[in-house]
This record gives structure tokens, C-alpha cells and sequence, in this order.
């Protein structure tokens, strides 16, 4: 699935329409060069679920936790880690999260759980370019829902 994000309402359209639709359990991949609009898609997922107070970018602190509905979100951000073996100082083997929101997961490798979604965004001319594809029959059905939803139906920025 692409789509096009003119500006950050569209951006946050696309958050709240993939927390309105997300499985009980899932992981999602965010990829893209710095400024790409990882964090700010990651920041409105979560609003969408309705995370109160500050989202803080897990830049510095590799992952920032928050209550959702259900169970938990992780929030990781691994641009500062040197290798995947960094991971094991993060407490992730006792994972508990039920969503977990992972920026440049191709650093943290085998240590991470695979991908039911993955995002890839990249700047254009214009904007984002946003592209969702499943990882998993998790992440299938979670694009399947999200295209039937309605909240992106008429969009001018959807196009599957």
C-alpha cells in the first residue's frame, strides 16, 4: 500500500486510521533516512491509541514504554546502537509489549522480533512517501482492515 503524506495532518490521518485497526499483537518496522517521518508516524499511532502526556523519541534513551489498551507499546529507536548485541542491555527478552514500534530495526537484527508491518518512508519533492507492506499474516490482515476502515477511503493520498 503507498501513500502520499502531504504534510503532518496526513501523517497523523494514517496514525489514527492504523490504531484504529491494529491487532492485538504486532510489530511494526519503521525504515527511512533521518527526517523521514519515523517518529512523527510512531508519535500519532500512538496519540491514535490514546497516549496521553509526552511521547518522547526514544533517540536517546533507545525505548520509551507506554500503557495502551490491552498491554503495552515499545517505543525503539536503535540509530545509536553499534551492534544488535547492544540489544540485550535493553530488557528485551522479557518482552511484554503488545505493540512494539521499531526505528531502524535493521540494526538490531536477529535480535528483534520480525516485522508483522513495515513502514518505509521517504521524503519527496513534496512531501512523504509512505509504504506500508505485511511481514506476516498479522501484518496482511492488519492492511486488509486498514484498507476496508474507511478512514483513508476518498483520500487523495492512498493509492494501492
Amino acid at each position: 500500500m503507498q501513500i502520499f503524506l502531504p504534510d503532518s495532518d496526513a501523517t497523523e490521518q494514517v496514525g489514527r486510521a492504523l490504531a484504529a485497526t491494529r491487532p492485538a499483537q504486532a510489530v511494526v518496522h519503521l525504515r527511512g533516512d533521518l527526517g523521514a517521518g519515523k517518529s512523527t508516524l510512531a508519535r500519532a499511532l500512538l496519540r491514535g491509541l490514546g497516549v496521553q502526556g509526552a511521547i518522547r523519541s526514544p533517540t536517546y534513551t533507545l525505548v520509551e514504554r507506554y500503557p495502551i489498551a490491552g498491554g503495552e507499546a515499545w517505543h525503539l529507536d536503535l540509530y545509536r546502537i553499534g551492534d544488535a548485541g547492544e540489544l540485550d542491555f535493553l530488557g528485551l527478552d522479557d518482552a511484554v509489549a503488545t505493540l512494539w514500534l521499531v526505528e531502524w530495526p535493521e540494526r538490531g537484527g536477529a535480535g528483534l522480533p520480525a516485522a508483522d508491518l513495515l513502514a518505509e518512508l521517504a521524503v519527496s519533492d513534496d512531501g512523504r512517501q509512505l509504504r506500508l507492506s505485511a511481514g506476516s499474516q498479522t501484518g496482511a490482515d492488519w492492511l486488509a482492515r486498514l484498507a476496508e476502515n474507511g478512514q483513508l477511503q476518498g483520500s487523495p493520498v492512498l493509492s494501492m
